[in-house]
């Protein structure tokens, strides 16, 4: 307990560094996998999940873990640490468990389009976080109608640019209000795709492993708008 506890007030600190606003530089994710690279941001306004995602890459402890759950049409997801020695047809998906649960921090304005970076989480009823495992939305292209259906039920009142980034980008957005989205692909959105079609087994693990490894710097906004056309608002 006494780890778990100091493991938060760390985080908390560390969020001090994210809670400045109008800063000029930002954290910059490079995402390599067998399929190709992405480059990711990460949301000032989620800053618990920011700051421990940015821990656990500067850690290396991503690197040669596994895409361990695809779903075409859905997303996929890794982070599970004991994918990294996984045998073939082992079962994936509980590892991280051990760690301290991140608070929920969903946003309205974060919502799960295509592209998205989103905590995984079991069902505990406060919707907190795994400490570590992530999955980016592919999802499926939605009717306006089909949103409004939605937003019904999840209790969300869509923007026009988000109805048109659901309309145009797709997403799933059943899962906004649930599940803590911290960050989005800012490129090569189509190596989502390339991942999400591969073949898998009945448990949706892929039958030939996806590595992937990750590492971050600090850029100016300035050069990640001019480089990736990414707009902070």
């Amino acid at each position: 307990m006494k780890k778990h506890k100091l493991l938060i007030i760390i985080l908390l600190i560390s969020t001090l560094s994210f809670a400045q606003k109008k800063t000029k530089k930002d954290y910059l994710v490079t995402l390599k996998t067998n399929f190709g690279t992405m480059h990711l941001v990460l949301f000032d306004d989620t800053p618990l999940h920011k700051a421990n995602f940015v821990k656990l890459v500067n850690q290396k402890f991503y690197d040669s873990l596994l895409f361990h759950r695809i779903i075409d049409g859905f997303m996929i997801q890794g982070g599970d640490p004991n994918s990294k020695n996984a045998k073939p047809n082992e079962r994936l998906g509980n590892g991280g468990g051990n760690l301290e649960r991140i608070p929920f921090e969903f946003k309205p304005n974060h919502v799960h389009k295509k592209g998205a970076l989103a905590a995984a989480r079991d069902g505990n009823p406060e919707k907190k976080s795994s400490a570590c495992q992530f999955y980016i939305v592919q999802g499926k292209k939605l009717s306006d109608d089909e949103i409004t259906a939605v937003s019904q039920r999840n209790s969300m009142n869509y923007t026009t640019q988000q109805r048109a980034d659901y309309m145009i980008l797709g997403g799933t957005p059943r899962l906004d209000n649930n599940y803590t989205v911290f960050g989005e692909i800012i490129d090569n959105i189509q190596v989502i795709d390339e991942i999400a079609k591969q073949p898998k087994d009945a448990a949706d693990r892929p039958k030939s492993d996806i590595k992937m490894s990750m590492t971050v710097k600090k850029m100016r906004k300035k050069k990640i708008t001019k480089q990736f056309g990414y707009k902070y608002v």
